[in-house]
């Protein structure tokens, strides 16, 4: 069960990742006039975000292969959910007091895959 709710959470992660990628260029389009650089810097922010979920995801996905219910898959997942948790709060003071729902949505995907792991961890 352990590994079932930990593959859940990095598929969470990987899909929440593939969000993050495919809008890129209308996510910037949306800000209007802005300099190249700053142009620049929300792209590479924006796909950032989008390959640090698909780094822990794929991370969750290769502990649990490996390693299964064994202490490092555990502490994996815990380290994990903490920073999705780091993100989920960063997310929810900034981007989901905008009106965009999607920045509104990333605080509960986060946090629900951060319980996932954690529950996993538990084993």
């Amino acid at each position: 069960m352990d590994a079932v709710l930990a593959y859940l959470a990095a598929g969470l992660v990987g899909l929440w990742g593939i969000s993050h990628a495919i809008p890129t260029r209308s996510v910037v389009a949306g800000f209007g006039e802005i300099s190249v650089d700053n142009r620049r810097v929300l792209v590479q922010e924006w796909l950032a975000e989008a390959v640090t979920m698909w780094s822990f995801a794929a991370l969750i996905t290769a502990v649990t292969l490996v390693g299964g219910e064994t202490p490092t898959a555990d502490w994996t997942y815990r380290v994990i959910a903490g920073a999705l948790l780091v993100l989920a709060a960063l997310t929810a003071s900034t981007g989901a007091r905008t009106s965009v729902v999607w920045f509104k949505i990333c605080p509960v995907l986060l946090t629900t895959s951060a319980v996932l792991l954690l529950v996993a961890g538990l084993g």
